[in-house]
């Protein structure tokens, strides 16, 4: 183990530890750890693959989602995303007394870039352990982004929620394949309780100073975020307002200097802003509140 953390720790990984328990892990059946599977993981990392597409696995918020290789990786950062936005379901009137334009019924969740799905999933599940029952919908233009968040979410919808003994805590997921809300079924549209995006928001220049393992084995339409940053993240806002119902939230991540122009944005778009941070997590939200009718 001492010899596995020095060889990951002189490669650059900056959790050692972790990676070699988590590769340990994978290289291991019924008690038997195979040397041979060993080496070959450990030696694709060192050569710069990311560990998750290694073992198949991204671990958000206290769960494990698969993650195919190719596919972007969730970053524990979104935890501030997600952290809100389920605060924001669970505040609202949309679970107990209903707003103007939320219907009783499930809390529904959009999540577009959903990449794995990792994201709306979390939301889901910590609505899911609360009793409520939700309706997600995950939109990607990824097919293979796509297949991931299906078979998570699928998973996620058969999992043995406390809940579920009372009648509640029931999902009901659907994944679509497309550009942004473009392949959503027209009867989420103005009724969305949660709006949940991670588009991408690295500028175009920024991408070649990424780590190698994101920059050479991450999908650019999942960092590539245009000349500034903000090119879909203004489209996701754009479409926003048509989604949401009257009282609803969007929720979305960016960088610390994009901030003042993003406010402005989802002002100029007709939503209340919140900045959020997380300094532990190195996080920076926003959120976009739909006026109440």
């Amino acid at each position: 183990m001492e010899q596995l953390v020095a060889r990951l720790r002189a490669a650059g990984c900056v959790f050692a530890e972790d990676e070699a328990r988590i590769l340990l892990e994978a290289a291991t059946a019924d008690g038997t750890t195979d040397p041979v599977r060993l080496e070959s993981l450990v030696a694709a990392r060192l050569d710069g693959l990311p560990l998750e597409h290694l073992v198949g696995w991204a671990e958000l918020d206290g769960r494990r989602w698969l993650v195919a290789p190719g596919v972007f990786v969730p970053r524990q950062r979104s935890e501030l995303l997600i952290r809100e936005a389920t605060a924001r379901a669970l505040s609202d009137a949309v679970v107990g007394t209903p707003a103007a334009g939320a219907a009783a019924g499930p809390v529904l969740v959009v999540d577009l870039c959903c990449g794995c799905g990792a994201l709306g999933g979390a939301v889901a599940a910590r609505l899911l352990a609360a009793g409520h029952d939700v309706e997600l919908h995950a939109a990607d233009v990824d097919p293979v982004a796509v297949a991931c968040a299906h078979e998570n979410l699928e998973a996620l919808a058969a999992e043995p929620f406390a809940a579920r003994a009372a009648g509640t805590g029931r999902l009901t997921a659907h994944t679509c394949s497309g550009d942004l809300a473009d392949p959503l079924p027209r009867e989420v549209w103005g009724r969305v309780d949660v709006l949940v995006a991670n588009a991408p928001y690295v500028p175009t220049e920024a991408i070649g100073m990424m780590p190698p393992e994101a920059r050479e084995h991450e999908p650019h339409t999942a960092l590539d975020g245009g000349d500034d940053g903000l090119v879909i993240l203004r489209r996701v806002i754009d479409v926003a307002p048509a989604l949401l119902r009257p009282g609803g939230h969007l929720l979305v991540e960016t960088g610390e200097t994009q901030v003042s122009a993003a406010v402005g944005h989802l002002e100029a778009a007709g939503l209340k802003p919140t900045v959020l941070t997380d300094d532990d997590l190195g996080a920076t939200a926003l959120a976009g509140t739909r006026p109440a009718a």
